[in-house]
């Protein structure tokens, strides 16, 4: 099969076009003909030798594809050799074949293309992952997500909205944040001419937000403590702007602030399966209702995949980046 190979450590340009064979399927795993796969931030950490890849995970990048079942022992599940599906998996979506966990599994949403529907794992499953499960958003409570024209951004904005949460974003020009507002945001952001901390805090008459879902970190942090309501959580989950924070305990002691952190994709298969059989049930509505839907800013063929990354770094896109298999 053809498939997309790290040389070694580097640029864009150290992904290869190559010839592997096909993976080898483990208990529980099923072979997916690769229609269309995600391109995401841990695949540019990845290719940058930042993010070793899990212990059994295949070495080829990529998170999260859709295609057919060509292969693996359905006995027991919904699905039938033939079917369309997308899965998150721990590596090896740059590939014309990929091995994925049954359990990772969902039906493509009625309505939507295969490029549509390999869009949204690796999102989606992070989103109610960290927003709902850890951060517990709830009830008429209020979600601040930075970066809201990002991938992650775009899904979490139109989830939460559409489950009734006043959401606020930030975005990095006027342009990205009116497409946030175009999403559901009540308000975005421009937090290179605006202060984020002190927007949140007028729009919420000085209480702030309940949950903010992070994924900057640096010294971010401290400035979203103080735009956290009373017993507000931060659900952080990833690093952009830095490891390493001072933040005043204080106030999370005598406002009962929680700081959570979270990686997806280390996490065992029972894990996620809990959470694809979440958004089956909560989120898969929303989509085949049109109320939630698929933001892919461009796709690439799989061979052009270093461009896919230059843009993923250039910070350029609202939305998915896209690699087209078939």
């Amino acid at each position: 099969m053809r498939a997309i190979d790290i040389r070694q450590p580097g640029p864009p340009e150290v992904l290869t076009l190559c010839e592997r064979p096909l993976p080898e399927l483990k208990a529980g795993e099923i072979l997916i003909k690769v229609h269309a796969a995600g391109v995401n931030r841990p695949d540019v950490l990845q290719r940058l030798g930042h993010y070793p890849v899990p212990p059994g995970a295949s070495p080829l990048p990529g998170l999260e594809v859709a295609g057919e079942i060509v292969a693996g022992d359905l006995a027991g599940s919904q699905f039938r050799l033939g079917d369309m599906v997308c899965a998150l998996v721990q590596g090896g979506g740059y590939a014309e074949y990929c091995a994925a966990p049954l359990q990772q599994c969902l039906p493509l949403p009625a309505g939507l293309s295969a490029l549509e529907a390999a869009s949204l794992p690796e999102t989606f499953f992070t989103v109610w992952s960290n927003v709902f499960d850890r951060a517990h958003l709830s009830g008429a409570e209020t979600l601040l997500v930075q970066g809201g024209s990002s991938g992650i951004g775009v899904a979490a904005i139109q989830i939460a909205s559409a489950l009734g949460h006043r959401v606020f974003a930030t975005a990095g020009d006027d342009d990205k944040c009116r497409a946030c507002e175009a999403l559901g945001a009540v308000r975005a952001i421009n937090y290179r001419s605006e202060d984020f901390g002190a927007v949140v805090k007028e729009l919420t008459g000085g209480k702030g937000v309940d949950v903010i879902l992070d994924m900057v970190g640096g010294d971010y942090l401290a400035r979203e403590i103080d735009c956290l309501a009373d017993d507000g959580r931060i659900a952080l989950i990833a690093l952009l702007g830095g490891a390493k924070a001072t933040v005043d305990l204080g106030q999370v002691l005598r406002r009962r602030l929680s700081i959570s952190g979270s990686t997806l994709r280390p996490r065992p298969v029972a894990f996620k399966a809990a959470i694809a059989w979440r958004l089956r049930e909560k989120v898969w509505p929303l989509i085949e209702a049109g109320t939630v839907r698929p933001v892919i800013y461009r796709s690439f063929p799989l061979e052009q995949a270093a461009a896919a990354h230059a843009l993923m770094e250039s910070s350029a896109h609202v939305g998915k980046i896209m690699l087209q298999v078939i």
